[in-house]
């Protein structure tokens, strides 16, 4: 059976955005990306929200032809593009680049999902993955906690009445300083 993993980057305080919204304080470098693309690279979709989908739609089905994007970037364009993906929005009309929009996230479809032959499926977006989190869905945790603190911005995860026990099953430091803590649930 397939998992949902969420994989996500937040400062060291648990913000996975700043104040508005801005995230140039990620530290992707060279590293970072090319550990990124061989992980994604081996997953069989993609399931965004509609931010994470526009953000990303609006960049990487042409990154590849800028000429300032590096080979991790350009690489990491044909991944995005070619990936299957799904993005749960209820005000989304139609998507591009081999997208499927679903309204809301419904736990028999996400098992059938699951249940089909195929690389794993990566999970994004703070609101949709609270979503997955509160219905007992995401499988793993990966969390790339970059050297910054914000101080503000949107929290990874938001308040709840529930808790959720994980256990750690890998650590990775990169040079940059970025550390990414693998969770089983």
């Amino acid at each position: 059976m397939r998992k949902i993993i969420l994989a996500l980057q937040v400062s060291l305080d648990g913000y996975m955005e700043g104040p508005n919204r801005d995230i140039d304080w990620h530290l992707v470098d060279d590293e970072l990306h090319g550990h990124f693309n061989e992980e994604l690279r081996t997953m069989g979709a993609f399931l965004d929200g509609r931010i994470t989908y526009e953000l990303m739609a609006a960049y990487w089905p042409t990154a590849d032809r800028d000429p300032s994007s590096t080979p991790a970037e350009a690489e990491f364009a044909g991944i995005w593009r070619e990936m299957p993906k799904i993005v749960y929005s209820k005000t989304l009309e139609r998507a591009d680049w081999n997208t499927t929009v679903a309204r809301e996230v419904v736990v028999e479809e996400v098992l059938e999902l699951k249940a089909q032959a195929g690389g794993d499926l990566a999970l994004g977006g703070a609101q949709l993955a609270d979503s997955f989190r509160r219905l007992g869905l995401i499988d793993e945790y990966w969390i790339y906690i970059h050297p910054v603190l914000l101080g503000r911005g949107t929290p990874l995860f938001k308040p709840s009445d529930s808790r959720t026990a994980l256990t750690l099953a890998e650590t990775r430091t990169f040079g940059n300083g970025v550390l990414r803590l693998r969770y089983t649930s």
